[in-house]
């Protein structure tokens, strides 16, 4: 039994900008995130016969199959994404797919959660089917390019990367975007204050990154002024924010907080909802010094910035309001990482 879990992210600024193209437009760009303890989880074990099995936990949904050829041509959508990520590695190790095998996925995100959950899973299956089939990858990038990819087929839609490299390594990531391809540093934020000031609620209310940030490429081809400005304050902000978190300034992050807040709902009305305004207006009324929209916005979950004082009060005033606070932490950099 192949047993994988990978986690999930919380995006800290220049989100949006790991979509290609995008950060050509504005002359490369950075996004910095954080892998956080929410996680999605694949057993994976390999059949003496052709037989398949496929479970969703999350679902609540079981999917039997005589051998590769039945699951591959079922036409259950709910099964496109094993049908996806399975099938690429039919292509590089048929003989060891075709065997058979039995699969069990779990995803603690909630769904459209804005944390990557989707993106993660697919990370998880790949570790998984990797060691099942023995097809390597020779970095963290070449797994994101593979991974990036099968999302676009899936969801039809264009697709970042951002959200793949935390699920790979855990860790604070800070991610370059540029010409000559993307470079990432991973440091350890145990220790700091994302431990303690870090507290993740969920609206209740799901969103589609794919959406979102589509309508924000489609306005940045046409070079909408005032998505162009967005867009470049955005990258402006993730410098100063990984700049703040290398110094250890830590007092700087709820001011870039605010201010990317404000950045990105000036890319399209919706990246926030009437669930995120009554949020942030309940964090900062109850001591919180920032709220962080999470992902690509319209719903999911926000980070809101609140010091240990005043955290039991802001947890408090969610909750009235019937806002799941969620028990998520930072997870440090992964020791396997492939």
């Amino acid at each position: 039994m192949i047993t994988i879990k990978s986690p999930t992210r919380v995006d800290l600024a220049g989100g949006t900008l790991d979509l290609w193209p995008l950060y050509n437009f504005v002359n490369s760009a950075r996004t910095v995130n954080l892998a956080i303890d929410i996680w999605t989880k694949v057993n994976l074990e390999g059949h003496t016969d052709q037989s398949i099995e496929v479970h969703s936990l999350d679902l609540k949904q079981k999917w039997n199959f005589e051998n590769y050829s039945q699951f591959i041509r079922t036409l259950d959508p709910k099964l496109h994404l094993y049908q996806s990520v399975i099938s690429k590695f039919h292509q590089k190790a048929p003989g060891i797919v075709e065997k058979g095998f039995s699969i069990t996925t779990q995803s603690e995100s909630p769904i459209g959660g804005g944390l990557g959950g989707s993106s993660s899973l697919i990370i998880s299956m790949m570790k998984a089917f990797s060691q099942l089939t023995g097809v390597k990858f020779s970095s963290p990038h070449e797994m994101v390019h593979w991974a990036h990819n099968l999302e676009a087929e899936i969801l039809n839609t264009p697709t970042g990367t951002q959200d793949y490299y935390p699920a790979i390594t855990g860790g604070l990531n800070y991610l370059n975007y540029d010409t000559f391809g993307i470079t990432q540093n991973v440091t350890d934020p145990k220790g700091s204050p994302l431990y303690d000031n870090f507290l993740l609620v969920y609206t209740g209310r799901s969103h589609h990154s794919g959406l979102n940030n589509f309508e924000v490429l489609k306005s940045a081809i046409v070079q909408d002024t005032k998505v162009m400005a967005a867009l470049n304050k955005i990258k402006i902000i993730a410098d100063h924010m990984w700049e703040a978190i290398q110094s250890k300034s830590w007092e700087k992050l709820p001011g870039l907080f605010r201010e990317e807040y404000d950045a990105r709902i000036q890319l399209t009305p919706a990246f926030t909802s009437p669930e995120i305004e009554r949020l942030h207006q309940i964090g900062l009324s109850n001591g919180a010094q920032a709220v962080k929209i999470c992902g690509a916005g319209g719903g999911g979950c926000v980070l809101v910035w609140v010091s240990p004082e005043h955290r039991q009060k802001v947890i408090s005033a969610c909750e009235n309001e019937k806002f799941q606070c969620l028990n998520a932490r930072p997870v440090s950099p992964l020791q396997d990482q492939l």
